[in-house]
């Protein structure tokens, strides 16, 4: 299996550190609000390439964070919960949106059992930060400020070290300045905050370090760098995230997690996804050009049909989300569960008709394309072209056993719930057998009422030459 690597900028060919295992970190949402659809995307490539690696034949560890403290979780519990202990505040509001993250995971297809999740303010994590921090300290690539402890991107660079493992860095963007905001968007390189000193009604851990109390509570970067060594062991194989991690969160957690150890490497790949734009622009809460999912579901549209317009675009390209580009992956969708449908139904077999197409044959092309740096504009196109065109009048060679197998299969692979798709109700299938006899008995008029009264509970009929068959309007 090959995957573009960000560290080296090439595709490379993915061999597991430790034996049969892939071990997978992604970053996970900031627990402050709804994640809009750009930051679904990520998840979404995340669970595709879990299911590829799967696929390929290897075990997978795959491991997720909650940014549960950073400012904006702490902002906003402050303005929601003004009158609560700010820890107590603090987990009232990340909790909720956790859960309400969780529904929105599960809602995209996304298999959230697969998936260790870890929150920053756990107490092992918590202790894990302090640690790190200490033993950073001791190596001399931390210092003590009035505000709290910085990372130094000198000493880090003056030990051998390359700080721009992920994009090139030069010293000409390099400010002596120091940067507490746990989020930046500047080009130049800073030193950043490891641990930041308490504020007045911010939540607080209690910290000692050379002889100072520092009670307080973790920067933004330092959270990722232990948990996932908590989740995964150092080094792991696989980083993901969206590109606009690259820096300065990636890059700073490579500093961290490397200055004190002999192996400069975090994690063997970094895989990173790009963004999906609006009218050209990249989605973000910052522009006010964003939607959640929730407003997808307001206009009427599936959540799979957005997961299944990610899945049509290279996760290495740009998705253009539009109302119409989202109609049409609904179209698809609705195309593909009508095709599954036929798992519900029997016809009368026909040699004349047996395509040349296997299910075996369908597997083979999808996962060459999954394993050629997660192809899955290609594996969309194989689908298309070796399952039958659900306008056409037949099964298209597969017999129903064969049409639940390949669903089964498309299921495991793009999480599209094809399997799922509901057979028709008993009372229904009365009136299609009904209507069959009415043809034969070449009642046309009684055959066309049966035809309208389906028609009107959502049941459309195709007369194929094999029987007739249903499919949702």
């Amino acid at each position: 299996m090959k995957l573009y690597n960000t560290r080296t900028r090439k595709v490379e060919e993915l061999k597991p550190l430790e034996n049969n295992k892939v071990r997978i970190y992604s970053c996970g949402p900031t627990v402050y609000d709804h994640a809009h659809i750009g930051n679904l995307s990520a998840y979404i490539f995340a669970d595709t390439l879990r299911r590829a690696v799967k696929l390929a034949g290897y075990n997978v560890e795959h491991a997720m964070n909650y940014t549960d403290v950073d400012d904006k979780t702490i902002r906003r519990s402050h303005e929601k919960y003004p009158d609560d202990d700010p820890k107590a505040a603090l987990k009232k509001l990340t909790d909720e949106y956790i859960r309400l993250f969780l529904d929105d995971m599960r809602k995209i297809g996304n298999e959230v059992d697969a998936l260790k999740f870890m929150r920053a303010t756990n107490p092992d994590v918590i202790k894990g930060m302090q640690d790190l921090i200490a033993k950073l300290h001791d190596g001399g690539f931390a210092y003590v400020a009035d505000d709290g402890v910085y990372f130094s991107i000198d000493a880090y660079r003056k030990s051998g070290k390359t700080y721009g493992q992920l994009l090139e860095l030069t010293l000409e963007n390099t400010s002596e300045e120091r940067i507490d905001n746990d989020e930046y968007d500047k080009e130049s390189v800073h030193d950043f905050a490891l641990w930041k000193k308490q504020k007045n009604g911010e939540p607080a851990w209690e910290f000692e370090l050379d002889g100072q109390d520092l009670t307080g509570r973790p920067g933004w970067h330092i959270e990722c760098s232990v948990m996932s060594r908590l989740a995964l062991g150092q080094p792991f194989d696989i980083h993901t995230g969206g590109v606009d991690l690259i820096f300065p969160h990636h890059e700073n957690e490579i500093a961290q997690s490397t200055a004190c150890e002999t192996n400069p490497v975090m994690a063997n790949f970094f895989a990173h996804n790009e963004h999906i734009l609006v009218d050209g622009k990249k989605m973000a809460k910052s522009a006010n050009n964003f939607y959640t999912l929730q407003d997808i579901i307001d206009r009427g549209y599936d959540p799979l049909a957005f997961r299944l317009l990610v899945l049509q675009a290279h996760y290495r390209s740009q998705v253009h989300f539009s109302w119409e580009n989202l109609e049409a992956a609904q179209n698809r969708l609705s195309k593909l569960r009508n095709w599954a449908a036929l798992m519900h139904q029997s016809v009368e077999s026909n040699s004349e008709h047996v395509s040349v197409i296997s299910l075996g044959n369908m597997g083979v092309e999808i996962r060459r394309a999954l394993s050629n740096d997660i192809d899955t504009p290609r594996a969309m196109a194989v689908i298309a072209e070796d399952l039958p065109n659900v306008s056409e009048d037949e099964h298209g060679g597969f017999s129903s056993q064969q049409i639940r197998e390949s669903a089964e299969f498309i299921d495991e692979v793009f999480g599209l719930d094809l399997s799922e798709v509901p057979d028709i109700s008993p009372s229904q299938k009365v009136l299609i057998d009904e209507r069959k006899k009415a043809r034969e008995a070449k009642d046309w008029t009684k055959s066309d009422e049966l035809r309208d009264k389906l028609s009107e509970q959502g049941i459309g009929l195709r007369d194929t030459p094999r029987g007739a068959t249903w499919y949702r309007l």
